[in-house]
């Protein structure tokens, strides 16, 4: 199903309008909400410091969680103590908490333990954000909504839409009939358009590419450079919301890659996967945080960063600084 939906809404032929009338129900039932906030029917939490919400309009990966990352260790550069709120993997159980060292990625998502561990920031998940933003203010300057573009009960300061470049807004419909969570009029809205590579153009857009730095061994902690791998033949699972871009990834530094494709947020059936004796298995790290047991002797994992062009990243950064400031 999942094969057909992506192939539906990012391929070039006409099928799958059957489902149009869902994706004008779904419309219909979202601006309502839209409406009920805007007019002051449903309530909306305003924060104690400064909320920058950083989401997307289509479903699966669009490369916002680098963002985030990026963000972070360029703003806690500046001086800034900064927190990051999540929903957590299918809310995390509902209650806002802080994610720690000893969580399991079973009961606080994948993305938010990948990010406390990656940036050593507090990250707090709930089901409902201002839930965690409200967990966050006392030790932070400023907080950071990673995918919180359409939960209107939090209050912002910026917004900011991720777009993944070569897939674009797919078909450009709603859910079911297309990948968008709302009409591609929304960009217009937001403060910043970010576009992951390119292929997809939005006037006033920043373009944002993400580079591996570096391979990291599951077993030993041991760090090389992709470069390491170029020329071998490997392994590579994925269970993110776009595992193709992982695999081109590996093989425009030169890998040759059996590709194990998995759903967003899968558990890593490391057991299931021969790898050949030798043969190294890489994964992403938000995928290696789930895998604690088994055997990791040839398991890796590749860390990416996000790069941004350098006027546009200092633009970005100085609005945000602003904002801390007032």
């Amino acid at each position: 199903m999942q094969k057909w939906l992506l192939q539906t809404w990012y391929g070039a032929d006409r099928r799958g309008r059957w489902l149009q009338p869902f994706a004008w129900l779904f419309a219909a039932i979202t601006g309502l909400r839209r409406f009920a906030y805007r007019i002051g029917l449903l309530g909306k939490y305003r924060s104690r410091r400064p909320v920058v919400v950083v989401g997307n309009l289509s479903v699966g990966g669009t490369g916002k969680t680098p963002l985030v990352i990026w963000l972070t260790g360029e703003l806690a550069a500046r001086g800034l103590r900064v927190g990051i709120a999540s929903r957590g993997y299918r809310g995390a159980g509902g209650r806002a908490r802080l994610v720690s060292d000893a969580d399991d990625a079973a009961a606080v998502g994948d993305e938010a333990l990948m990010l406390h561990r990656r940036l050593r920031v507090p990250v707090a998940i709930a089901s409902h954000r201002a839930d965690a933003v409200r967990l966050l203010e006392p030790m932070c300057d400023l907080i950071l909504a990673d995918d919180g573009l359409q939960h209107y009960s939090l209050e912002r300061d910026l917004e900011i839409a991720v777009v993944d470049g070569t897939r674009g807004l797919g078909n450009g419909r709603l859910l079911p009939a297309g990948p968008l969570r709302e009409p591609p009029a929304r960009l217009g809205q937001v403060d910043l358009v970010v576009v992951n590579g390119a292929g997809f153009s939005w006037p006033g857009a920043v373009l944002m590419a993400l580079v591996p730095v570096i391979v990291v061994s599951l077993e030993s902690g041991e760090r090389l450079p992709l470069a390491a791998f170029a020329g071998r033949r490997v392994h590579a699972i994925a269970a993110i919301g776009n595992p193709g871009r992982f695999f081109a990834m590996l093989r425009e530094h030169g890998l040759s890659v059996d590709e194990h494709p998995l759903p967003d947020h899968a558990e890593i059936p490391l057991a299931a996967i021969a790898n050949g004796g030798a043969q190294a298995l890489l994964m992403t790290e938000k995928d290696a945080v789930k895998c604690r047991h088994g055997d990791l002797q040839h398991a890796w994992y590749v860390e990416i960063d996000a790069r941004i062009d350098g006027p546009a990243a200092t633009a970005l950064l100085n609005r945000i600084m602003d904002l801390a400031r007032a």
